[in-house]
C-alpha cells in the first residue's frame, strides 16, 4: 500500500432503489479508510443475477453514489468472476460487504483484508419495491 495515498476500501453491489441500508453500509465502509471505491453492478448483471432488471439504469445509480460524502469513485461491475480483478485494478486494501455475503469472498484475503457488516434490520430492496407495489 502507498501510505501517500491511505487505505483504500472497495465495496460492491446494486445500490438500487436506494435506502437507508445502502447509506449506513456506505458510511461503516468509509469508516474503514481514506477512499471508498463502489462497484455498481451493471443492468445486465443485475438482470442475469436477479433475474430482473434494476428500477434505475446503471448510469443513475452512480450517478446517486457519486453525489455520497462518503463515496470517493464508483465503476461499473459486470461479473462475480471479475471481482479479484476489480480489487488488483483499484488497488483495495478493505474488501467490505453485507454479511449476506459472509464467507463467499474470503478467497480475496490474500489481496486485502476482508470484512462482512451486518444488515439493517428489516429493510431491503426486495422490500422497498414491494411497499411500493402494494
Amino acid at each position: 500500500m502507498n501510505r501517500l495515498e491511505g487505505i483504500r476500501v472497495v465495496t460492491f453491489g446494486t445500490f438500487d432503489v436506494f435506502h437507508v441500508g445502502h447509506l449506513r453500509l456506505l458510511e461503516r465502509a468509509r469508516a474503514l479508510g481514506d477512499t471508498l471505491i463502489v462497484g455498481v453492478s451493471t443492468d445486465e448483471f443485475t438482470r442475469r443475477k436477479k433475474d430482473r432488471l434494476p428500477v434505475f439504469s446503471e448510469s443513475e445509480r452512480m450517478e446517486i453514489l457519486l453525489a455520497l460524502r462518503c463515496v470517493d469513485e464508483v465503476f461499473p461491475e459486470e461479473s462475480l468472476e471479475k471481482k479479484r480483478e476489480y480489487l488488483i485494478e483499484h488497488r483495495a486494501d478493505v474488501l467490505a460487504m453485507g454479511d449476506d455475503w459472509a464467507g463467499k469472498f474470503d478467497e480475496f484475503r490474500d489481496i486485502c483484508e476482508v470484512i462482512y457488516f451486518p444488515r439493517t434490520p428489516a429493510i431491503s430492496t426486495t422490500a422497498v419495491i414491494e411497499k411500493i407495489r402494494l
